[in-house]
Formats: structure tokens, C-alpha cells, sequence
């Protein structure tokens, strides 16, 4: 059983905004203490560069820094050579498309995408389509907007070089049937680079288990700091893959006409590394694992369950994804813009998210402009549950008058 206030008392954005009911988990979490401590600690007690220094700080630095790689690689269950540090998940993911889709692919050849994907996941595919003739194509969605493995079947073939996928839709909140898919797809030697940022920091993923070729996941949505993300990489494959930047700290030999890489993960963190990011996402790894992920995954369905049911006694309420295995709920109230209803949320300081959350297919898919999002995490209460349900009626009631 989780320990909610005491969790709770551990976020400096909450004790200093006692009155914040904050839903937006999806978009960003918030920030526990040991995070941005360890954090102050880099730069209060190290503050230098690493891997490159001979000097005490320097090294102190570095082993501060990889082991934030090892926390990383514990909370997935990868080595230690399978974790790259990007910029976040959008970087990771249009790493893996644009070193390994724009080498390996040609025309005829086909990317399995879906419309549930954010755009992370699918512009860089996208992309990749265009630049080199290969040809996206499409799981279809059934009645409820999910990827099942018997439409996943359909559209694959010979010609799949590439799969394309969700863990769990940011919009929708669904679990996306991938150790089936990924068994299937390998059968057939195509590769499969997962978007796990809505997965990662709500259920224990591994990657091992999954067989996975590439998963990608950001830090800031795992209680870590922004500017952070992890691509996890099977070490045969990064090995295969070349960098798509290029300087400082990845070079092996450089000569005037040619050039070798180091080994991964270092030939992909050109630069500076994000140190103290790195160092903060480790915290974070360590503080959700103290929690337990199958803990944190029970409440957040919980809660979200409940906010469901509460959903479902107002007239006019329009859920889209009411059996979602995860904390999210996408919904509109008939008649009313979500944009409109956000500023009544707004209002009573409670934080949710309108408009197409950056995955403009699916909205269209459901044939809406957007919709209003709210999504949980442990330290969510039922309280908060009751403030947002509330909020929803006011926002019916203030815009329509029902």
C-alpha cells in the first residue's frame, strides 16, 4: 500500500502549491526532492566537465554520471552499453529513424506504423518515407481505437523492414500488445523501435522480456529533469549504427579525410553531456523503484477508475477511452471546446491538458478537434479525483447552461 501524503510531502511543488490538484502527468511529472538535490549536488560540489578531466573533480563527476547510466540500465534491465543519453525521447526516437532508417531502408520497403502514435514516434518515419521511397503503412485501429495483433498480422509482410510502435498511446492510455508484436515482426527481420515514454515511468518495463530492438523514453515524465532522454538500444545494433552528429567526446581517430567513432554508447553523446540531468534522471530511477512500479501502476488504475465512474453520472460527458489500462482518461463535454473547458479547470487549480497533445492522428481519428486529458500518478489522491469531477460539471454548466 503506497503511502500517498507522505509521498506527497516529498514534492516541493506541492507543499508549496497546497491547493494544486495537478492531472498533467502525461505531459511532464513533477519533481521530487532527492532529484533536484542530487542535481544541486553536481554543480555545488563538482560542476566540471567529464570524461575528460585528470583531475579529482573531474572523475568524481564522470563516476557520477555513469552511474546514472547503471540506475537507467537497472530500472529497464539492459547493460550498461545499451543506454544512450539524448535530449530527450523525441531525440532518441528520430536518433534510431534517422541513422538506421535512412541507412538501411530503400524503395518497396515498408515502416508499420499506427495512428495512435505521438508525433515523436511517426514524423521521423515519416520522414524517413520520404527521403528514401520506403512506404509507411498503417495497424488498423478497432472499434475502440486500439492496436490488436490480429490487425498487426494483416499488414505484415516480406516487405516490413521497420516497426514503428506505442507502449501506451499518450491520447488513449492503451497498453499496446508488443511481446507478440514484437515476436511476429522478428519472424519477418524486421527491427522495432518502441515510443515507452507513457510506459516507463507507470509499469516495470523490460526490455530484455519485450525483445525489443530500440526503446526510447523521457526523463521528465519519470519524475527526472527535463532536457533528458534515454534511447535503449540491443548492443549488437548500436554497434551497426552510425551517429548523426558529430564532435566533441565521440571520436575515436580523426585524421584529415577520415574519421572513427568510439564504441556505444559514447559515439551518440557528442559535447557536453546533460551531467547534471543525467545524475538527477538516476535519482528518479532509484526513487520510482523504491515506490514499485506495479504499486504506482494499481493506484494510478485506481484512481482513474473512479474519476471513470464519477464521469459517467454527468449528462453530455463523452469518454473516449472508458477501459484504458493505464492512468489516462481522454474525453470532451458535448458542446464545449476543450480549450474552453481547460479554463475553468484552470480556474480551481486543477492542471489537465486540451487540444491534440501532440498526436494529431488519433484526434482525427476520433473525429475532434481535441480533447480534454487528464492523467494520474502516485501522487494523486482521491481528493483530487472528486476536484476534477467537480470542475467538469462547472465547465458544462458555465458553457452551456445545463
Amino acid at each position: 500500500m503506497l503511502n500517498i501524503q507522505n509521498l506527497r510531502s516529498q514534492f516541493s511543488v506541492l507543499r508549496n502549491n497546497p491547493q494544486l490538484s495537478y492531472l498533467d502527468n502525461a505531459a511532464t511529472a513533477l519533481k521530487p526532492d532527492c532529484v533536484l538535490e542530487a542535481m544541486d549536488h553536481y554543480y555545488q560540489y563538482y560542476g566540471v566537465n567529464v570524461h575528460r578531466g585528470v583531475y579529482r573533480l573531474s572523475y568524481e563527476a564522470t563516476e557520477a554520471y555513469e552511474h546514472a547510466r547503471e540506475q537507467v540500465a537497472r530500472l529497464i534491465h539492459a547493460k550498461f552499453e545499451e543506454v544512450v543519453f539524448t535530449r530527450g525521447a523525441s531525440a532518441a526516437l528520430n536518433l534510431v529513424a534517422s541513422s538506421y532508417g535512412l541507412s538501411h531502408l530503400k524503395p518497396g520497403d515498408e515502416i508499420i506504423t499506427s495512428e495512435l502514435e505521438h508525433h515523436s514516434s511517426h514524423m521521423p518515419w515519416l520522414n524517413v518515407a520520404q527521403k528514401t521511397g520506403a512506404r509507411l503503412v498503417y495497424v488498423p485501429l478497432n472499434s475502440e481505437g486500439r492496436i490488436t495483433v490480429e490487425a498487426f498480422r494483416k499488414v505484415l509482410n516480406e516487405k516490413t523492414k521497420v516497426v514503428a510502435l506505442t507502449y501506451v498511446s499518450n491520447v488513449m492510455g492503451y497498453e499496446t500488445p508488443l511481446r507478440k508484436i514484437i515476436e511476429l515482426a522478428h519472424q519477418y527481420h524486421a527491427i522495432v523501435s518502441v515510443d515507452a515514454a507513457q510506459a516507463v515511468p507507470h509499469r516495470k518495463v523490460d526490455v530484455k522480456e519485450l525483445d525489443c530492438d530500440f526503446l526510447s523514453f523521457s526523463g521528465h515524465k519519470l519524475c527526472g529533469p527535463t532536457g533528458i532522454g534515454v534511447l535503449y538500444g540491443k548492443e549488437e545494433l548500436l554497434k551497426e549504427l552510425s551517429p548523426i552528429e558529430f564532435g566533441g567526446d565521440m571520436a575515436d581517430d580523426v585524421n584529415l579525410y577520415t574519421m572513427t567513432f568510439k564504441d556505444p554508447p559514447y559515439r551518440f553523446e557528442t559535447g557536453t553531456p546533460m551531467i547534471a540531468e543525467a545524475i538527477g534522471l538516476g535519482a528518479a530511477c532509484e526513487f520510482v523503484s523504491s515506490i514499485g512500479l506495479e504499486e504506482i501502476a494499481k493506484y494510478e488504475y485506481m484512481l482513474k477508475e473512479k474519476a471513470i465512474e464519477e464521469l459517467k453520472k454527468i449528462p453530455h460527458v463523452k469518454i473516449y477511452n472508458e477501459h484504458a489500462e493505464t492512468g489516462i482518461i481522454a474525453f470532451n463535454i458535448e458542446g464545449v471546446h476543450p480549450h474552453d473547458a481547460a479554463s475553468v479547470f484552470d480556474k480551481n487549480d486543477v492542471c489537465i491538458r486540451a487540444g491534440h497533445h501532440c498526436a494529431q492522428l488519433i484526434t482525427k481519428w476520433l473525429d475532434t478537434v481535441g480533447t480534454i486529458r487528464a492523467s494520474f500518478y502516485f501522487y494523486n489522491t482521491m481528493e483530487d479525483v472528486f476536484k476534477f469531477v467537480e470542475s467538469v460539471k462547472e465547465a458544462d454548466l458555465f458553457f452551456t447552461g445545463r
